[in-house]
């Protein structure tokens, strides 16, 4: 079955169970994707009128993690007496799993929300596309069999499906919202039954291949163009502290400078607040103007938690996350005795 053949189906299931929520005032309002305005985009949209569902698309663009709408509360999504609506929202498997983490860290209320399970079948790498075309203006993008084609105004570029999707989306394992008997009366659509994930993180295999002081040179030279927009922490569903540590006066934890050295401890801090809670949605790289890859970076923690833990963020929803809890027989390799 070819990507578009696929991602009609997606879209026609998708605006029918969005559609029959609205006039069955199951909820108040659907959060989803539409067309971008630019190519080789997407744009959140709200809907709260049963004839604006056409608007809804699917064509892997749909990188942002609409969960992140839900944290902080936007005020559309609000009603005149202050009290919360009901929200359906068009859930791919990371977006699900955020959803399912954020209730676990009290964020959100499940009871108040219909996740809408659609079976991702990834999400183009813009980045990737943008630098094999150069500076050539792309004025259309469309799937066509297993490729995707690019199209400008003195050319037309196929790519390999396959071969340009992001990253994460090629190891990814829970393709649509994850589910479980406790949270049959939230999710509809497709959904996946997911107890345990089993990851072999092949794709940072490399990466751990390398030295300790080649592991640093690797860091420092994808950290380095960074210009510190912080347009990853913004598009991380699990970024929403009221006061980010790189906004506070009392304590300074680094100078706010686009200086190498405090450019990787804003990335490695950030990183560390993400340890078990990472979703591996990978909108972070996929908003970054500079094109730097994170995911290298949540993998590695993702891996070690994993290991340590036996825990996969997302998941469960009455499982407290290992930053979260204790156990006498938590893993402690980490303490070691003098000799």
């Amino acid at each position: 079955m070819g990507i578009e053949t696929k991602n009609q189906e997606i879209e026609t299931s998708m605006r029918d169970l969005a559609r029959n929520l609205l006039s069955e005032k199951k909820v108040d309002v659907i959060i989803g994707y539409t067309q971008g305005t630019v190519p080789l985009s997407s744009s959140p949209i709200m809907i709260t009128k049963e004839e604006d569902v056409d608007k809804l698309t699917w064509n892997n663009l749909c990188y942002v993690n609409l969960a992140k709408y839900l944290v902080p509360q936007i005020p559309q999504l609000v009603d005149p007496e202050g009290g919360n609506l009901k929200i359906g929202i068009i859930s791919k498997g990371c977006v699900g799993r955020a959803l399912i983490h954020l209730a676990v860290e009290k964020q959100i209320n499940l009871d108040n929300i219909k996740i809408i399970g659609i079976p991702c079948n990834g999400i183009i790498n813009r980045k990737k596309i943008e630098k094999e075309i150069g500076e050539k203006e792309i004025l259309e993008v469309s799937a066509s069999g297993n490729d995707i084609v690019v199209k400008g105004k003195d050319f037309e570029q196929k790519f390999p499906f396959d071969d340009y999707i992001n990253e994460l989306c090629k190891v990814c394992k829970v393709k649509s919202p994850p589910t479980k008997a406790s949270l049959t009366e939230a999710c509809i659509g497709e959904c996946q039954e997911v107890t345990s994930v089993e990851d072999d993180f092949a794709d940072i295999s490399d990466f751990e291949s390398k030295t300790s002081e080649e592991k640093w040179d690797y860091i420092k030279n994808l950290l380095e163009p960074c210009t510190r927009c912080y347009a990853c922490r913004e598009a991380c569903p699990m970024c929403y502290c009221s006061l980010c540590f790189v906004d506070q006066n009392k304590p300074i934890w680094f100078g706010k400078t686009t200086d190498l050295s405090d450019i990787i401890v804003f990335h490695l801090i950030r990183a560390m607040h993400l340890a078990g809670r990472c979703v591996a949605c990978g909108a972070c790289s996929s908003v970054c103007p500079m094109g730097i890859d994170l995911n290298i970076i949540t993998r590695k923690l993702e891996k070690i938690v994993k290991e340590r833990f036996d825990f996969t963020s997302g998941i469960d929803n009455e499982t407290l996350p290992p930053m979260m809890a204790f156990s006498m027989d938590d893993s402690e390799e980490f303490m070691l005795e003098e000799d």
